[in-house]
């Protein structure tokens, strides 16, 4: 189940952000070794005070176990002001129909392996979908992310490899970073949604949003579709 948390309705979800920064800083801090700023258990950077979108992924229990940011690349945004390395000199892409998205990660600990709706397979492509389809929905064409080569690895085995790269792998961490180029169309959305076996909206109704905004049991979802990587 997915929900989008933004500048207008983030002030109704604090544990989500609360539980979504601690997943942040588990993984990019402990798991991939990156140096990022990591206060209290939870992982906040100056592009979070900048009201970029949440596209978060929850279990059943309505716990986060998935997320991916969202920004506008014609201000301030990662791939232009930190991870310009990348560029190898180029000059950013600047779009008001291309978003960065960035901080792509799925609790690896908390997902079991195989292709059922608790796998982390399931849960990456639940989340890949959801982040395309808002994209979409707000009228964005493309978007530009930062991964390292295992999400890259994952994006071209579920059949939504990236169209274009952008400047050269850089090394980060334990690991390394690439700047990738997705189209937000439908028939790259199909094929993910093809891909992992997913129907339906992977959407919370509202009537979930409310529960997770009051921190409430959630509605009866049996039934309904739903649907270790990384992205900067």
């Amino acid at each position: 189940m997915i929900i989008v948390v933004d500048g207008i309705n983030r002030g109704r979800y604090g544990r989500l952000l609360d539980e979504m920064f601690a997943l942040r800083a588990r993984v990019f801090g402990e798991r991939l070794g990156w140096e990022v700023d990591v206060v209290n258990g939870r992982e906040i950077d100056m592009f979070d005070a900048l009201d970029p979108a949440y596209v978060i992924g929850l279990n059943d229990e309505g716990h986060v176990v998935s997320c991916v940011r969202a920004l506008q690349t014609t201000g301030l945004h990662m791939l232009a002001d930190v991870f310009h390395e990348i560029l190898d000199g180029e000059p950013p892409l600047r779009s008001a129909t291309l978003w960065e998205s960035t901080r792509f990660c799925v609790d690896t600990a908390a997902l079991g392996r195989g292709n059922s709706r608790n796998s982390v397979s399931y849960a990456t492509c639940e989340l890949m979908v959801g982040s395309l389809e808002y994209a979409r929905d707000a009228g964005i064409a493309d978007i530009v992310t930062v991964i390292d080569p295992i999400m890259d690895r994952v994006l071209k085995r579920s059949d939504c490899a990236p169209y274009d790269y952008i400047g050269r792998t850089t090394p980060m961490g334990k690991t390394s970073a690439l700047a990738a180029l997705l189209d937000c169309s439908d028939e790259r959305i199909n094929r993910l949604r093809a891909f992992a076996g997913i129907s339906g909206d992977v959407f919370a109704t509202p009537e979930m949003e409310q529960a997770l905004a009051g921190d409430m049991p959630l509605p009866n979802t049996a039934g309904q579709s739903h649907a270790s990587s990384a992205a900067a």
